[in-house]
């Protein structure tokens, strides 16, 4: 018997997990992804991974939100680099799912919204009552914050995303202003739970919520594959990929 026939299917997302990523590699890499998705090479996208330790600056970043002085927290082990999304400060570390959606979208604040949304029932699925504040970016469980957002839009695209805080060392948040939010606490999966070893099912649940509530069908795929579809975007083939008109940047803070 023939399978039954599905009429519009969701648009594919394409999940890829690059596990540890250097930040200013993973910026380089969504830069090559945003020129490919802008020309519609690609699907949307889904970068999952971890960095190694890093402060990073948004575009509101203000000198007390690194009260330390920048050759401080280098001296412990801790890079700083400047990025292009909105926001202030926040840090980045192994045990930290970092989530990078390249994708097409028509209203900022809505694709906010929806991603935090997202996060607050990956966490739900982990036994953990998170929601969003009124007036602030981000996730909460309790008094404490456990999801960050921070998004850049360019010709309808975006770059960066979200963190989830998942078993990583919570210390390095109490060295800065996160976010530039004062007194804020900083919580995770682990310290909710008590549960270590989180990080494999929480990247799952984290993906599939994404895809869910953004209408799409997840589809896992390799770095290698991911960079078959964007060489059709290469110079050579840059006649194939021509941009549609140009839209203004955006900028959401985390």
């Amino acid at each position: 018997m023939p399978a039954p026939r599905v009429d519009n299917p969701a648009p594919e997302l394409w999940v890829v997990n690059l596990g540890m990523v250097p930040y200013r590699d993973a910026l380089a890499l969504q830069v090559e992804l945003r020129d490919a998705r802008q020309a519609d090479v690609i699907p949307d996208v889904l970068l999952l991974l971890e960095h190694h330790p890093v402060l990073t600056r948004g575009r509101r970043t203000d000198v007390a939100d690194l009260p330390m002085g920048e050759s401080w927290y280098r001296s412990q082990g801790i890079d700083v680099a400047d990025s292009d999304r909105g926001g202030r400060v926040t840090y980045h570390s192994p045990g930290q799912l970092v989530g990078y959606p390249i994708m097409r979208v028509r209203e900022v604040h809505a694709y906010v919204h929806t991603m935090e949304s997202a996060i607050v029932r990956a966490l739900a699925d982990e036994g953990i009552e998170a929601e969003v504040r009124d007036g602030l970016t981000g996730v909460w469980a309790g008094e404490a914050k456990i999801g960050s957002i921070g998004v850049h839009v360019s010709r309808g695209v975006t770059t960066h995303g979200f963190a989830v805080n998942v078993d990583g060392d919570l210390q390095p948040f109490e060295w800065i202003r996160p976010c530039g939010l004062d007194h804020v606490r900083m919580t995770s999966v682990l310290k909710e739970t008590g549960r270590t070893g989180s990080m494999p099912c929480f990247r799952k649940r984290a993906a599939w919520r994404f895809a869910q509530a953004f209408g799409r069908r997840q589809r896992l795929v390799s770095e290698a594959r991911l960079r078959e579809e964007m060489i059709r975007c290469s110079p050579e083939q840059r006649s194939g990929c021509a941009p549609p008109p140009k839209a203004p940047d955006r900028l959401v803070p985390a």
